[in-house]
């Protein structure tokens, strides 16, 4: 499998995907919002892009497609529900349905709403998972609910699905807010040392825009992940955002709430 994680350099700080496989040279191309860098890509490393999946509806996830289509007949695919508000949807996607590509490439569905209602997430089969997630879980954050979102099928998304895949597997995000995501775990862990150690990586050139996380290393990173620990707790109870009731759900809603303020 051939991974291409294309940065946008825009003020959104998006991340399209380029996925091919390695003996027909078809690929998928994933929210290209930057169609002339996808096809660029393409180009350079001998692709045929024959498919484009919208993991939401956000125009900056939508952007590039038409032109996209324009230039390879790329079939357009996108969760069912959003068929009304994306142009051109060829293919309405729901969870457990399976999306190949050429040979050696092929994804499984996964229902992820949250960021919107309409969201999918796309998980690679094989010995080597990864995640394209959207804008539903970010490198030490998770996406925002202000545009269609619901912050309670967030949690659910997260405590129902995300946090049961292997923890080996790669996340390959829709932006990178990874810097600002980790000042904001310290804000609440000051003491969380593999925190610290990620945020003086991220400040040298480059490394958030390259850096590809996983699992385990969200477990160790990313408030979210960390429901139950203490200091978030607290940190939460200081500012009036949590009351007796600290269940998970309550922490996470009160998490999401705080990041909103950032």
């Amino acid at each position: 499998m051939i991974i291409k994680q294309i940065y946008t350099f825009n003020n959104y700080r998006n991340f399209n995907y380029l996925i091919g496989c390695e003996e027909t040279r078809e690929a998928v191309a994933i929210d290209p919002l930057a169609a002339d860098l996808c096809l660029d890509e393409a180009k350079k490393s001998n692709l045929k892009i024959v498919s484009v999946v919208n993991t939401h509806e956000h125009f900056d996830h939508i952007g590039g497609n038409e032109k996209i289509i324009q230039y390879t007949g790329a079939k357009l695919y996108a969760h069912y529900n959003a068929k009304n508000v994306i142009k051109g949807v060829d293919i309405g996607l729901k969870a457990g349905d399976n999306i190949k590509v050429g040979n050696t490439v092929s994804f499984d569905i996964l229902d992820t709403p949250g960021h919107t209602m309409s969201h999918i997430s796309l998980l690679t089969n094989g010995t080597e998972k990864a995640l394209f997630c959207g804008d539903t879980l970010f490198n030490a954050g998770v996406g925002n609910c202000h545009n269609g979102g619901n912050p309670l099928s967030l949690y659910n998304t997260f405590y129902n699905q995300l946090i049961k895949l292997d923890k080996k597997t790669k996340i390959y995000p829709g932006h990178d807010y990874l810097t600002t995501n980790l000042q904001f775990t310290l804000s609440l862990e000051p003491n969380n040392k593999n925190a610290y150690d990620l945020l003086q990586k991220s400040k040298i050139e480059n490394f958030s825009t390259s850096f590809i996380s996983c699992l385990e290393t969200e477990f160790k990173v990313n408030v979210f992940f960390r429901l139950k620990e203490k200091s978030i707790k607290e940190s939460l109870k200081n500012a009036n955002l949590l009351s007796k009731n600290d269940s998970p759900q309550e922490v996470f809603l009160a998490l999401r709430e705080l990041r909103n303020k950032w």
